[in-house]
């Protein structure tokens, strides 16, 4: 299985910016970002399908996401955070597009006061 390992989280304040990264032990196919917080339903944030890019459209224009196949390693760059964004953040990854979400991480918290 590979394994998937979240950083990058924390405590900002509205409006500013947090870089999160997910390293993989095996590059995979796919990779994504999800958010979910407390009460709400889990959301797709970002995702990488072999070169495309695609973003939710609540995030669309404030994140980048990016990989560097290298290092097998996801980031996500937050910016113009507000508080509509605090959720535990996710990693997933999978073999194609369709099994984007075959492996998780822990998750790491994103705090916007």
């Amino acid at each position: 299985d590979v394994q998937l390992v979240e950083s990058g989280g924390g405590s900002v304040q509205a409006g500013g910016s947090l870089r999160l990264s997910c390293v993989a032990s095996e590059y995979t196919y796919c990779m994504k970002w999800f958010r979910q917080a407390p009460g709400k339903e889990r959301e797709g944030v970002a995702g990488i399908v072999g070169g495309r890019t695609w973003y939710g459209s609540s995030v669309r224009g404030r994140f980048t996401i990016s990989k560097d196949n290298a290092k097998n390693t996801l980031y996500l760059e937050m910016n113009s955070l507000n508080p509509v964004d605090a959720a535990m953040y996710y990693c997933a990854a999978g073999p194609t597009g369709d099994k984007c979400d075959t492996y998780w991480g822990q998750g790491t918290q994103v705090t916007v006061s």
